[in-house]
């Protein structure tokens, strides 16, 4: 990938400016896929080997031929080629801050489409942190159907809803 200016970690930019960056990667990219896990997948399986089946996903979604990957974290998913983890890999390797900057635009914009399927949760505002906003929505309303139940929060607005 030919160097782009401004690249740094997702969570770093400002809304407005990650989406003009994830347009230029996307115009640029030789290629790119989005992998992703079902919240069942990750109430069934744990958020971190729901994690490495997205990630296997996203490679396996590739157009390209692919020889090594370079994985943000300190553990590998299963891939078909040579792989190597960076801890802290989205402060550090350019490809990785472009790859967490599209994961992130598609995640956000996911919040904002399960917004307006279930009205009340703030799900564009909060983006599915568990902001104090989204806790009070969790315990007024209960979990949806895309909540996690494996996460504490929506285990306990169950329970009150039971």
């Amino acid at each position: 990938m030919c160097s782009i200016e401004g690249l740094q970690d997702s969570k770093r930019l400002s809304d407005k400016r990650r989406r003009l960056l994830d347009v230029e990667i996307r115009n640029r990219a030789l290629d790119f896929s989005i992998g992703r896990a079902e919240v069942s997948e990750i109430d069934d399986l744990n958020i971190f080997q729901a994690t490495m089946l997205a990630m296997q996903r996203a490679f396996l979604g590739l157009t390209s031929s692919v020889e090594f990957a370079l994985v943000d974290g300190n553990r590998l998913p299963e891939l078909p080629c040579r792989a190597e983890y960076l801890v802290k890999g989205d402060s550090k390797s350019d490809a990785i801050k472009a790859a967490s900057i599209i994961a992130k635009v598609a995640r956000d914009d996911e919040m904002v489409a399960l917004d307006a399927k279930y009205p009340g949760y703030g799900f564009a505002k909060h983006k599915g942190y568990p902001t104090a906003d989204h806790l009070a929505a969790l315990n007024r309303l209960g979990p949806s159907s895309v909540h996690r139940l494996s996460f504490a929060p929506c285990r306990q607005a169950e329970l009150i809803f039971d």
